[in-house]
């Protein structure tokens, strides 16, 4: 087999491949011969098709089997003979006018590139820190204690306030006509936690039992429900039950009733605080984490591969329409969407992909064994039964495989930390967490 590459433009390259036709009839043939063994056809018994028969019926896609698998082999060992890393798949054409005796293809692909990274030392890293305060673990224990709220009706006179639990009955009309989904009878929300819209809340709060009231309703044009969204409602509400609610005392009963092993209130407070430390470790190092890689492609040069974008292009793609089936939407598998849409994104993903990678290769920052390990552990602690959750990751490859991606990640993270210029950044609990 003669080889010849060229460079086509940048990462694009061409290979011209050469097969004898004998090779390829050779291999054609062993199989005709072998598929005649089991094949069966009406008038013949099993194995004893003649072979001209199997040859007329068969011959057409045994060839093309043939000649894909021989042409696949053919590149593979001509790509790895001239050591080139192939990115995709290559795009194969037949040439015309091959030499009698032979048949001749040209490949077009694309080779991963040279991945060069610049000072790390230059590189500038905004590093955030945080810390567990008593605000953010009373905080907590005030979520925890809604949680286990009760509600005890109110006076027949009183009125309804925040934290309190309404029941309902109500009918809304849009010029006069009412609209689906706009009744309900029986029905309950707690006033002013946000479960119904600003108008609907401030109309009901400070109304007693038995009390009816219309009030107007915009509805935000932004609205769930597109057949109302943007409109001008009237609605009328009755109000058949007015609750207060009662949260249980901080003491050793709410400790208890928790699970907490040591059931006490310095016990509750102690778990709870473990627990958010857990949590602010994993948002710290994902924070920072994104941080490093900004710096690290910002301090690469590399051309990305077509090929690698396309594919990346394309799962996203599909991602969204399985995210668009898995919400019901109708054809969701047919959606047209542009690869626009994900291309920045898919690039940033690919070059990132490709400048992490060099970085592990040549500074051997591979997942070891006992960090797999740890991480593991880690991410089990928090659970009922540890054990269990350790052997759920280890009794699957590609749970495993996650798992050792986020570790290599972090000792990306850890690399370019200790040799980039740090500049430290204390943020309170809240704005880590995103509340307000």
């Amino acid at each position: 087999m003669a080889v010849n590459v060229e460079t086509l433009e940048k990462l694009e390259r061409k290979m011209t491949l050469t097969l004898p036709v004998n090779v390829i009839q050779s291999e054609v043939d062993a199989r005709l011969k072998k598929l005649a063994r089991t094949v069966k056809m009406d008038g013949f018994r099993p194995g004893k098709v003649p072979m001209n028969v199997v040859a007329q019926r068969y011959g057409y896609s045994v060839h093309y089997e043939v000649m894909n698998d021989k042409v696949g082999e053919a590149f593979a060992s001509a790509a790895n003979e001239a050591k080139l890393r192939v990115a995709g798949q290559p795009r194969i054409t037949e040439k015309e006018g091959s030499p009698e005796g032979e048949l001749s293809f040209d490949a077009i692909f694309e080779v991963y590139p040279e991945v060069k990274i610049g000072d790390l030392a230059s590189a500038e890293v905004e590093k955030v820190s945080a810390e567990v305060t008593d605000s953010a673990i009373d905080k907590t224990l005030e979520i925890l204690r809604k949680q286990r709220r009760t509600f005890a009706q109110r006076a027949h006179d009183a009125a309804a306030q925040d934290g309190d639990r309404v029941t309902v009955d109500f009918e809304g009309k849009i010029d006069g006509e009412p609209f689906s989904g706009g009744k309900a009878e029986d029905f309950q929300f707690l006033v002013g936690e946000g479960q119904m819209l600003k108008e609907f809340e401030d109309a009901v709060r400070g109304m007693k039992s038995g009390e009816s009231k219309t009030f107007p309703l915009a509805f935000p044009a932004d609205y769930h429900g597109k057949d109302v969204a943007g409109k001008q409602a009237d609605f009328l509400v009755t109000v058949k039950k007015v609750e207060a609610a009662h949260l249980p005392e901080v003491n050793e009963a709410l400790a208890k009733s928790l699970g907490i092993a040591d059931a006490t209130v310095e016990g509750l407070r102690a778990d709870i605080k473990k627990n958010l430390e857990r949590e602010v470790k994993f948002r710290l190092l994902a924070r920072n984490k994104n941080a490093v890689m900004d710096a690290l492609v910002a301090k690469a040069e590399l051309d990305l591969p077509k090929s690698s974008v396309q594919a990346e292009v394309d799962r996203m793609i599909e991602g969204a329409r399985a995210d668009l089936k898995q919400r019901g939407i109708k054809d969701a598998d047919k959606a047209p969407i542009p690869d626009d849409v994900f291309r920045p994104q898919a690039e940033r993903r690919v070059r990132l992909g490709l400048v992490v990678a060099e970085l592990v290769r040549a500074n051997e920052l591979h997942a070891k064994p006992e960090q797999l390990k740890a991480h593991i552990e880690e991410l089990a602690a928090s659970y009922e039964k540890p054990a269990d959750v350790v052997r759920w990751y280890y009794g699957d490859n590609r749970r495993l495989a996650e798992v050792e991606a986020i570790v290599i990640e972090n000792n990306v993270t850890d690399f370019v930390l200790a040799k980039a210029k740090i500049n430290d950044k204390a943020v309170s609990f809240d704005e880590l967490m995103g509340q307000n």
